[in-house]
């Protein structure tokens, strides 16, 4: 059973930095992609960036290109989300999710289109 736990959350703030963990178990392959997601009060869930576990790959969505920054460890066990300027806006509760690739070169930024989720991690971003 494909197992996410997300942690690394916490209060920063206005211009730092944090670095999100996302602990996954339970693939049968390396052919899974992992996506990083946030959720604000009263707001939909935005996408975010997504890697191919297998390669390392990164999409990331338009609106922190540049700024968020997503990784692996080696044994594909844990991904990363490196938020960097951070500011009031960013303020969010943080998924990471997985979705199976099978022969996809390109990982999604559909939310829709992950099965398996994680709990979450408060991020907030205040003075």
């Amino acid at each position: 059973q494909v197992h996410l736990v997300e942690s690394g959350g916490g209060l920063v703030q206005p211009g730092g930095s944090l670095r999100l963990s996302c602990a996954v178990s339970g693939l049968f392959s390396d052919y899974y992609a992992i996506g990083w997601f946030r959720q604000a009060p009263g707001k939909e869930r935005e996408a975010l960036s997504c890697i191919m576990l297998k390669d390392g790959k990164t999409f990331d969505a338009g609106s922190v290109k540049g700024r968020f920054i997503a990784s692996r460890n080696n044994t594909k066990t844990t991904v990363y989300l490196q938020m960097n300027g951070l500011t009031s806006d960013d303020s969010a509760v943080y998924y990471c999710a997985a979705q199976h690739i099978l022969t996809k070169t390109s990982c999604s930024h559909y939310a829709q289109e992950y099965p398996h989720w994680g709990q979450g991690t408060q991020a907030t971003v205040s003075s």
